[in-house]
């Protein structure tokens, strides 16, 4: 129960036991001046017979039943100390005064309780208000190591929880945006350095050219050739990076929509077509009819880079793409004869700007991270099995009932 409520209780159980005890008093008194009176009265009857016998009953009857007072009446009484005029008092009945102080002191008494309940209860709001304020005030101050004891289901102690609530929702927050901050200062130490090499490439190239009037066509040309690469790796780590920044911030939309995978899958391998020429890698699909609910764009965007990223690994190898379906998921696997993974690497091959043993130089280490974030922002799971000289196999999965977006559950169709 509330303690307002219990304090409601509490007066009216005090309130009932006055009543009680009042009413006690007063029927004792009422009885006592009835046995008075009658007593009195008998004694009158007895004398006025005993003096005037031929007085019947009937008439004596009428006198006593007489509501009608008249004021010679009351002064002939008080001559022999009955005060008609008063409510309690009677011939030889002084002695119910007392009845009436213990009533007073009773209701005082009552009064007295009354008062002493309120201001204990007062003191106990205003103690527990302060011990509120504190606590806000120490929020206010970034402290949020706040613990509560008490589980009483009061006013203040239901706002006091809601606080406590409030506090460790703060608190979460001021913890994620301390990771915020240091992951931002990783990034940004991340990026610096991968911009700084090729730009400082760039400058370099750049310099030369402008100095050296008498350079020759072919190295002119030649150093040409890297700053365009440096450039395109610039532009593509740029790129990279806005992306990511959208899907960190929830800034991306997804469209979903009912797509068969050969097609997506095919649009990947047109992406990759002259990488994969040069390095002499050939490119395997075997889809069926699978349609997969998912945004077209942004999950090629995924396995596109995924596939480039084996492509680096096979020179001369084999890549084989497929697709597959159940009551539960779908799931699309790339699989090459690569160099593989090595162990120590396969646990933080997802991470940003993480490069490998195996890494080639050119790359930033941000495509796969990419992929992760694109996938799992619309709801699939991305895993990677791997063996050093028998190559590696990513595994995307699209479970059919739930796909998650913008953090909520997205339920659709099973096809």
């Amino acid at each position: 129960m509330k303690k307002s409520y219990r304090f409601v209780a509490l007066c009216l159980a005090l309130t009932a036991f006055f009543c009680i005890i009042s009413a006690v008093c007063t029927a004792v008194c009422l009885e006592n001046v009835r046995k008075t009176t009658n007593s009195t009265v008998n004694r009158l009857v007895a004398v006025m017979l005993e003096k005037y016998p031929d007085i019947s009953e009937k008439e004596i009857a009428e006198i006593l039943n007489d509501k009608t007072t008249d004021e010679d009446d009351i002064e002939i009484l008080e001559k022999y100390g009955i005060d008609l005029k008063s409510d309690w008092i009677s011939y030889g009945n002084q002695g119910s005064y007392k009845y009436v102080v213990i009533s007073a002191i009773i209701c005082l008494a009552f009064g007295i309780a009354f008062i002493v309940v309120f201001l204990l209860y007062l003191k106990m709001q205003k103690q527990q208000t302060m011990e509120i304020a504190k606590r806000i005030e120490r929020i206010n101050l970034g402290d949020y190591s706040l613990q509560i004891d008490e589980n009483s289901e009061d006013e203040l102690s239901l706002l006091d929880n809601q606080i406590y609530r409030t506090t460790v929702k703060f608190r979460e927050q001021a913890e994620n945006s301390r990771k915020d901050k240091e992951n931002l200062q990783k990034s940004l130490s991340d990026i610096s350095h991968q911009l700084k090499t090729p730009l400082t490439s760039i400058i370099v190239m750049v310099e030369n050219i402008l100095d050296d009037d008498d350079m020759p066509l072919e190295i002119r040309r030649e150093f040409l050739n890297d700053i365009k690469h440096n450039t395109n790796t610039i532009s593509f780590l740029v790129q990279s990076l806005l992306k990511l920044s959208k899907l960190d911030a929830e800034a991306v939309k997804f469209r979903y929509e009912q797509v068969e995978v050969k097609s997506i899958v095919d649009e990947c391998i047109k992406n990759t077509a002259v990488m994969a020429e040069i390095l002499g890698v050939r490119l395997e699909t075997e889809c069926n009819n699978i349609i997969l609910n998912c945004d077209r764009k942004w999950l090629c965007e995924a396995i596109t880079n995924i596939i480039k990223n084996c492509i680096e690994h096979s020179h001369n190898g084999n890549i084989k793409i497929t697709a597959e379906q159940n009551k539960l998921y779908t799931k699309i696997s790339i699989k090459d004869n690569g160099s593989g993974i090595d162990k120590e690497d396969l646990p933080h091959i997802f991470e940003r700007f993480y490069k490998g043993k195996n890494s080639s130089d050119d790359s930033v280490g941000i495509g796969l991270a990419l992929a992760k974030s694109i996938i799992e922002k619309q709801g699939g799971y991305i895993g990677v099995t791997s063996e050093l000289g028998a190559g590696s196999e990513f595994v995307i999965k699209f479970f059919r009932l739930y796909t998650k977006c913008w953090g909520k559950e997205r339920a659709y169709k099973i096809n």
